[in-house]
């Protein structure tokens, strides 16, 4: 209990102090995001928050983990390190997206075959229990490059990836802390102790933004404790706190992210273009375009997020298949009325500046 705790503190009191110098020194070093037709800012903001939510997490974790109860943290804290290094870079000098992404399938390939993070069941969605090796292997890695992407695509608004981030972790960080997993519990406090200390410049006016070293490091952590959490399951079935299913309570947990992600490049292939080519179509700019601010919007998505974490614990025992369906449905739903108010908006904008 202590050591969860203490790794909180630690990594919030080091962001905290280190994030003042990390803005001071890309402000000097011109490592800013300049305005442009895609950013919902109007001043040029640092980018490089995500080298303090690092520095904060790591020294945490490596301070308070006991290393012979957790013998995997070598691998996840080099896999840490990899993602650390690409999200740097594409910060400070943009990378080829195609070395990026095979920097993260390098990542994701060292959490599986070294850290053992994989899935090897689908708990009985389409009548599939146990998966096969290889098909694990795919799956996991497919898994844990979608969740980093995820995070990195909703990062758009100021307070946002922080504080789905936060809730994230400090869900299924409390979750793994009541099943008795201290070392993983350590590790997902630590990341919610770095992302409050961060959240603090990052709330409008925003001083800093986390950047790609940020949102890409926060996907990759979010994505060890989803994969965990469903994982864990397989040896709780008499625990009070197993839930019944797993797979779509986790997705529930990170729907945020997920669908967002599944909406937009849904939509950019329909209309014909490439699912990787930037747009303005994300939830969060949705409710830009409503006029909501940029807190606002943020509060707003916070708030779904947590309905839709109520709503899958509470409706666990319909079995996974029947909980992604209406998990997926009502999101849709809601997203679906949210574009076509968003396009009215716009339209009444246009016509009256006109």
């Amino acid at each position: 209990m202590y050591d969860v705790i203490l790794s909180f503190l630690t990594a919030f009191t080091l962001t905290f102090l280190a994030i003042p110098s990390i803005i001071s020194v890309a402000i000097k070093k011109g490592l800013c995001d300049e305005p442009g037709d895609r950013t919902a800012h109007s001043t040029s903001i640092p980018t490089l928050g995500g080298i303090g939510i690092f520095a904060g997490m790591i020294f945490s974790i490596i301070l308070w983990t006991p290393f012979n109860y957790f013998g995997d943290l070598q691998y996840i804290l080099c896999a840490f390190i990899i993602i650390f290094l690409i999200g740097a870079k594409d910060d400070i000098d943009p990378m080829n997206p195609g070395r990026k992404f095979l920097g993260q399938i390098f990542a994701a390939a060292i959490l599986v075959f070294k850290a053992n993070v994989k899935l090897t069941s689908l708990y009985g969605i389409f009548g599939i229990y146990a998966i096969p090796e290889f098909a694990s292997i795919i799956l996991s890695i497919f898994t844990i490059i979608v969740i980093i992407n995820a995070f990195n695509l909703i990062d758009g608004i100021n307070g946002l990836s922080g504080s789905i981030g936060t809730l994230i972790s400090v869900c299924l960080g409390t979750w793994f802390f009541l099943v008795d997993r201290l070392e993983i519990a350590i590790v997902a406090f630590s990341l919610a102790g770095a992302l409050i200390a961060f959240l603090k410049f990052n709330f409008s006016p925003a001083k800093i933004f986390m950047g790609d070293t940020g949102s890409l490091l926060l996907g990759l952590v979010c994505s060890i404790l989803a994969i965990q959490f469903i994982e864990l399951h397989q040896d709780l079935v008499d625990s009070p706190y197993a839930f019944k299913s797993a797979p779509s309570v986790a997705i529930g947990i990170l729907i945020l992210p997920l669908f967002d992600t599944l909406r937009v490049f849904t939509m950019r292939i329909l209309k014909g273009r490439s699912p990787f080519q930037p747009d303005r179509n994300h939830i969060h700019h949705l409710l830009l375009d409503s006029g909501l601010s940029h807190m606002q919007a943020t509060g707003v998505l916070i708030l779904v997020n947590v309905l839709f974490i109520f709503m899958t614990v509470k409706l666990q025992g319909i079995g996974n298949l029947y909980l992604l369906i209406v998990i997926f449905t009502i999101a849709l739903i809601l997203t679906s009325i949210l574009f076509l108010y968003a396009r009215k908006q716009r339209i009444k904008n246009k016509l009256s500046s006109k």
